[in-house]
């Protein structure tokens, strides 16, 4: 009985959905292969501080799965890791359809595109190592700090 215990608090994961994303799924699939088998912690610092404009939603859904282990599983939040976390596409053929003029009357199509994003966090790191992805980088913003200016002996007589 105890085993069967320890069994299902080892398996114990916490979930979140995002769905109907206005991103394509290829840019959220970058940042998610940044943070995917990462601690909650490091995956949150490295989403706060990235570059890259899909980093906010996932940062929302990872801290929104995080206060589910909490809450609805009683999972101690400091201890977790993102276990699995997946980008799918949306509805409709994919993507909904906008009109864009062209030359000579013509009109094109843009495929404004949507995702379905799923973060499990877990208390075991994932049993398989993270395997690497060429794409999956997501660069730092890089603060802009002003220098003093240097006064020199011309400048001040």
């Amino acid at each position: 009985m105890a085993a069967l215990q320890n069994d299902a608090a080892a398996k114990a994961q916490a979930v979140a959905h995002l769905k109907f994303v206005r991103m394509g799924p290829r840019k959220l699939r970058r940042v998610a292969d940044a943070i995917r088998g990462k601690s909650v912690r490091e995956a949150l610092v490295m989403l706060q501080f990235a570059g890259v404009f899909a980093a906010e939603p996932i940062e929302k859904l990872v801290r929104s799965a995080v206060a589910n282990a909490g809450n609805n599983h009683n999972m101690n939040t400091d201890d977790l890791y993102i276990t699995r976390i997946t980008v799918d596409g949306g509805p409709g053929g994919r993507f909904t359809k906008r009109l864009d003029p062209r030359a000579q009357g013509r009109a094109y199509f843009k495929r404004k595109r949507l995702s379905h994003v799923t973060v499990v966090v877990g208390e075991q790191p994932p049993a398989k190592p993270r395997k690497r992805r060429a794409g999956a980088s997501v660069s730092v913003k890089h603060a802009t700090t002003r220098r003093p200016r240097t006064t020199t002996a011309a400048s001040q007589g």
